[in-house]
């Protein structure tokens, strides 16, 4: 570290946090906080390591500073975001990119230098008055081949708390590190608050340099703008994983247990709030995680880990009955923040929760009564649509054990899901690998929901549930995927899951349980025990298998009038959707894989073959 950086380090720090920085004996970081304290001005900085006592210490911070505050249940606190601060920011995400550099149509950019000239500009004293606080996690197991180190310097709390309940302590790891420069590096402040709010939202910004691995965000405290290993980190990772032939993703990893103590290992790839979290924590199963996963090939087969080992899960509808191992944990002793929600009377509420809401709390908006509006004449709802819990996966009885085994677990399938109202069947499998990256993952199309700041319930277009992180040309993305089960020897099998199918009328055909059948007929598929009936656009099952199923995992009678509907072929919306997806990546995606209209083209083929045989909806008796 050159003098200057020294001095400036010595005079904002105290004699620990000090040693704690040098003691990592690595030009890069130190050359980032030096440049980050000048930068930001902060009244000082506390350097935390792994160790118990500073990791209690920002806990501490979070309560003391007020952006948390206590709840009735031991170690339960909340946290409200601002009113226009609920949800990623996808306009004011852009990744900084050099002149003469491109990412295609789909991915929002702005010139590096303008871009770092803007957020620096916002950046500038914004932690004036505060304390910067430094982190260091690892993404991913400790010390395995898929682990990524990370240093996050943030002025909140809050943020800090968040992390050190999703991540693993990293401080170690980067020790191992040595001199090296792989590692990621993230900037966050609050900018001006008022009541812990930021309230310079309209500069909210999230500025992502894939060439440098770091990210900047500023005037935002919304976890999905702020945490930085989450989703924004991921898109480093994307671009790393192509570097290096793996793939980093949008998924949950989970255990699905089958016959005689078997157990199968699934990725899942769902947009936020589509059910992601839900499948992977169905009862009787086991997670491994909920969001983000890092798949290498290892001795010819997929192996994944979890990203994280915490969860920042969407808390609207969980209730006793449906997820029960969530609801032990918000309802038990420990470290758990709510954000978002209803409090009254040092409990929290919200939307879906089952139980009566109190006509008076606070929430997001300030104190809250039934019938509040806005300014805009809008009713505001007793908690946010997109409040969330967070906690440590290591709180869940259904842990799975491999969760931190370091060669992670192997994949024996990918579903891709989305929210669908009119178009795919609950369940289906693809005829083989392009099949099912092409027509269920680079197909995948989802309608919005409140996860993201914009309006909701609009068909949107989401390959591999990873549109808004993919920080490559897309047609190269889809290419890595596509190739991705060269030389291995158990190519993983891929679903498409749709717990959305609605009727004509609006009802959905799926109840909240049936998804328990869908992933127990998946498991038993992957491992050849029950057949299928093959459609135009992949394998349906059986309906005595389905019934069989209904009775085993759900006690119930599952009629055949059911199953015709939910997995009627509708071809019209089918080939609706083969030209918007064609159009797609004919018109915006410069580099689109041949294969991938090949594919799509047979699809389009099989279809139009099916509707001069039988019209335009098809029981699936006619494939049996």
């Amino acid at each position: 570290m050159d003098q200057k950086q020294l001095k400036l380090l010595r005079s904002k720090s105290n004699e620990a946090s000090l040693a704690n920085l040098l003691a990592l004996d690595n030009p890069k970081l130190h050359a980032f906080v030096a440049e980050a304290v000048e930068l930001c001005n902060p009244a000082s900085v506390f350097v935390c390591t792994d160790s118990p006592e500073d990791i209690a210490y920002i806990r501490r911070l979070a309560l003391e500073t007020g952006a948390e505050k206590p709840l009735a249940i031991e170690g339960h606190t909340y946290h409200f975001d601002g009113y226009y601060d609920q949800g990623r920011d996808k306009d004011s995400t852009r990744y900084l990119l050099p002149r003469g550099k491109h990412l295609g149509a789909k991915l929002n950019t702005i010139d590096k230098d303008q871009g770092l000239a803007e957020v620096k500009d916002y950046l500038k004293n914004s932690m004036a008055g505060r304390i910067m606080l430094v982190r260091f996690f690892c993404l991913g197991p400790v010390g395995s081949r898929f682990s990524i180190s990370g240093v996050q310097l943030t002025d909140s709390a809050y943020v800090a708390h968040s992390e050190d309940l999703l991540y693993r302590s990293g401080y170690a790891q980067f020790k191992r590190l040595g001199k090296s420069p792989d590692f990621f590096r993230v900037l966050h402040s609050s900018g001006r608050l008022e009541e812990n709010i930021s309230i310079d939202w309209p500069k909210r910004r999230v500025y992502i340099d894939i060439e440098e691995n770091e990210v900047y965000s500023v005037n935002t405290q919304y976890a999905g703008n702020t945490v930085g290993f989450k989703k924004l980190s991921l898109r480093l990772a994307i671009c790393k994983a192509d570097r290096e032939g793996w793939l980093a993703e949008h998924m949950f990893l989970m255990g699905i247990h089958g016959p005689n103590g078997r157990v199968t290992y699934f990725a899942g790839a769902y947009p936020s709030y589509c059910g992601k979290t839900s499948t992977a924590m169905i009862p009787g199963e086991t997670i491994v995680g909920d969001d983000l996963a890092y798949l290498r090939k290892i001795a010819g087969a997929v192996h994944a880990v979890n990203v994280e080992s915490g969860i920042f899960g969407v808390i609207r509808n969980v209730t006793a009955d449906d997820d029960p191992e969530i609801w032990k944990v918000l309802a038990s002793p420990g470290e758990v923040i709510f954000s978002n929600v209803l409090v009254a009377d040092g409990v929290p509420y919200w939307l879906g929760d089952g139980r009566e809401t109190p006509e008076r709390g606070v929430n997001h908006s300030g104190p809250w009564y039934t019938g509040k509006t806005d300014a805009d004449g809008n009713e505001i709802p007793c908690a946010h649509p997109n409040a969330r819990y967070t906690f440590a996966l290591h709180n869940l009885a259904n842990l799975d054990p491999r969760a931190e085994d370091p060669d992670g677990v192997p994949v024996g399938a990918i579903i891709y899901g989305g929210r669908d109202s009119d178009t795919l069947v609950p369940v289906q499998e693809a005829f083989d690998w392009p099949h099912g990256v092409v027509t269920m993952g680079a197909s995948l199309e989802s309608e919005t929901t409140a996860a993201t700041l914009g309006t909701a319930g609009v068909r949107s277009f989401q390959p591999m549930s990873n549109l808004d992180f993919v920080s490559l040309p897309l047609g190269r993305y889809v290419s890595n995927h596509l190739a991705f089960a060269d030389g291995l020897a158990s190519v993983p099998r891929i679903f498409a899951a749709n717990y959305f199918l609605k009727t004509s009328n609006g009802k959905y055909l799926n109840g909240m349980k049936d998804k328990y059948v869908w992933t127990k007929w998946m498991e038993l598929r992957v491992n050849g025990d029950v057949g299928c009936l093959k459609t135009p656009t992949g394998c349906i099952p059986d309906y005595e298998d389905l019934k069989r199923l209904f009775k085993q995992v759900l006690s119930l009678d599952y009629a055949r009038g059911r199953y015709e509907e939910q997995f009627k072929l509708r071809i019209p919306e089918w080939l609706a959707k083969i030209r918007r997806i064609e159009h797609i990546y004919r018109n915006e995606v410069a580099d689109a894989p041949k294969t991938l209209f090949d594919v799509l083209g047979a699809q389009q083929k099989r279809l139009e073959d099916a509707r001069r045989r039988f019209g335009d909806y098809v029981s699936p008796s006619k494939f049996e």
